[in-house]
């Protein structure tokens, strides 16, 4: 017995416009806030992003680590920050990229659900896709811009991949090269990893779909080698767009100790990390799980996208399971784990979506204010979340003080090293010309007291124990070497090392919340030739090549127009003896 009628608008799609206003509602006022802002990675992103604007096709870097090269991250969301700046200035800018890659997050989860379910479901899907807490937690909380850039490029790409594979059609082939050339451009994690996690099941849809609607039979070597020719132009395609990320990747592969993170850990074990990267991530969701993998596993059609989802869902686990360092060797120690419960939710949103369809058949009303309440509690815990498990011990932390310090009386000369700044290491880079030994971004440290010590930013040293402190203490014993001159210190935690190695206090910034300490007799520091500095070729490369991909994709995508599908099952129209009409049979 079900609650809805076969007329009932109920039993409609909701409309694509409707579910990009939804989004629009939900993030844009949290956007113009600029909650982001306070994340783990925002202001890393927007310090890339002001190189860029100063610097376009230098991609050379002296900031940070004596120096390192941006060709060590693609930078498609960075350069469009950058280009945006120009108008609104660089945090309005980061806001406004990250709002488009969050409107183009439903549209590609709704053609990339269409391949599995109906329009109906698929529309719940696209919709459920704006309250994900994984997409809440990596826009809000872990500011990881790229992923969420990089993965709807991805999933409007699929369906061309899929209709290329099975069908042949040049159309398809042009668009879904273009999309994952972009895709490859916002970043390579997604590339190398969840896309292929993507791509696999969609393939195995194609050979299972290969047959076209009047039954004629189709070869599946056929299906596969036009899925290897589109992997196999993709591959070149990316190989040009990135070139100097390639050549950077192998002049300079990462070889540093492996750096711990959180979500490696065993949520078991550690519920704190689990409750973290888990249960925020996929808060309603999970009651979904059992249904999840019931309804795909009945399902012959949709066992390719459960697998999918199962493998990627081990993944988000962490250090719960062997299973992801098994089958992810040494890329375990240096990928984190939220990314992939992030492309878990978005492959089960498919099923959700089926889910979500027959609850409001058989329920109607009271299913929709259920669903309502599941998707809008999931998101706002997870927006939420970094009021009750906060990012950094201090957010009041003001580093222009630190900033107008470097800036005057020659002061920039020298290096400087920031202890207890957390994440506004990146933004007092973007704010002073000075240069430091640290950084934050891992990939791009070629300082042998970083790299040998398992442990992250300098700033953070505590944290990583053993390891952090030896790494801060090598640095201070090398000062000399890299004209380190001034130390910031915001935590009293590390004033009695610096007494130990020979600095001593000279000021004080911020109402004395900042500590100046010095070294004497350090010499100004000089350029380190780590051998890594990209040629000008690359440079002019890096400055046309990832941002051409984006355009090139916007322009194939609009000029050439899809083909109407043919449908694969016919459409089942009310009968007239069924049709009401102002409530007259």
């Amino acid at each position: 017995m079900t609650a809805t009628s076969p007329t009932s608008p109920l039993r409609r799609p909701i409309p694509l416009l409707a579910i990009l206003l939804a989004a629009l509602a939900v993030h844009g006022p949290l956007l113009l806030m600029e909650l982001p802002l306070g994340s783990y990675d925002a202001n890393f992103h927007i310090f890339f992003a002001s190189h860029y604007a100063h610097h376009w096709f230098n991609p050379w870097n002296t900031q940070w680590f004596g120096g390192f090269s941006q060709t060590t991250y693609p930078p498609l969301p960075q350069q469009w920050l950058a280009l945006f700046s120009f108008v609104t200035g660089l945090n309005l800018a980061y806001m406004l990229v990250q709002l488009i890659f969050i409107l183009l997050l439903p549209v590609g989860v709704y053609r990339f659900a269409k391949l599995w379910v109906d329009e109906r479901a698929a529309s719940y899907a696209a919709l459920g896709s704006v309250f994900l807490g994984s997409l809440s937690f990596l826009v809000y909380q872990a500011g990881q811009l790229s992923t969420t850039s990089a993965i709807p490029l991805y999933l409007n790409a699929l369906p061309y991949f899929y209709e290329w594979s099975r069908r042949g059609r040049g159309r398809a082939l042009i668009k879904g090269l273009a999309l994952t050339f972009a895709g490859a451009a916002a970043h390579h994690v997604t590339l190398l990893f969840g896309a292929l996690l993507f791509a696999i099941p969609v393939l195995i849809l194609a050979i299972k779909d290969r047959n076209n609607d009047e039954g004629e039979e189709r070869s599946a070597a056929a299906v596969v080698s036009r899925a290897l020719v589109f992997a196999a132009m993709a591959g070149i395609g990316v190989l040009v767009v990135l070139l100097p990320y390639v050549i950077a990747l192998i002049h300079n592969p990462i070889n540093q100790v492996p750096i711990p993170h959180a979500s490696r850990s065993n949520y078991i074990l550690n519920p704190e990390w689990g409750l973290n990267y888990w249960v925020i991530p996929y808060g309603a969701l999970i009651l979904a799980l059992p249904f999840i993998v019931m309804r795909g596993a009945s399902n012959g059609r949709l066992r390719p996208l459960l697998w999918g989802f199962w493998i990627t869902f081990l993944f988000g686990l962490g250090g719960t399971t062997p299973v992801p360092r098994w089958l992810l060797g040494r890329a375990y120690e240096i990928l984190t784990s939220e990314r992939f419960s992030f492309w878990a939710t978005i492959m089960a949103l498919p099923l959700v979506g089926l889910l979500a369809a027959d609850l409001i058949d058989r329920y109607g009303k009271r299913a929709i204010a259920g669903l309502a309440v599941a998707a809008v509690g999931t998101c706002a815990l997870a927006v939420a979340w970094t009021t009750f498990h906060p990012i950094s011990y201090d957010k009041e932390l003001r580093v222009k003080s630190v900033a107008e310090f470097l800036n005057r009386d020659g002061h920039d000369k020298y290096r400087y090293l920031t202890l207890g700044f957390g994440s506004h290491l990146s933004e007092l880079s973007i704010i002073t010309g000075a240069e430091t030994v640290d950084g934050e971004y891992n990939s791009a440290r070629m300082l042998p007291e970083m790299t040998e010590h398992g442990a992250a930013q300098l700033t953070n040293s505590k944290y990583y124990g053993t390891n952090g402190m030896a790494a801060l203490s090598a640095m201070l014993r090398h000062a000399d070497k890299y004209g380190l001159k001034f130390i910031f210190v915001r935590d009293p935690f590390y004033r009695p090392l610096l007494a130990f190695a020979g600095w001593r206090q000279v000021d004080s910034l911020d109402m004395g919340a900042i500590q100046v300490w010095t070294k004497d007799d350090v010499p100004p520091a000089q350029p380190i030739d780590t051998g890594v500095v990209p040629a000008p070729w690359e440079g002019l490369m890096w400055g046309i090549f990832p941002i051409g991909s984006s355009i090139l994709a916007l322009f194939v995508v609009l000029a050439l127009p899809d083909r109407e599908r043919a449908v694969r099952e016919p459409i089942a129209f009310p009968s007239p003896e069924t049709v009401y009409v102002r409530g007259v049979k």
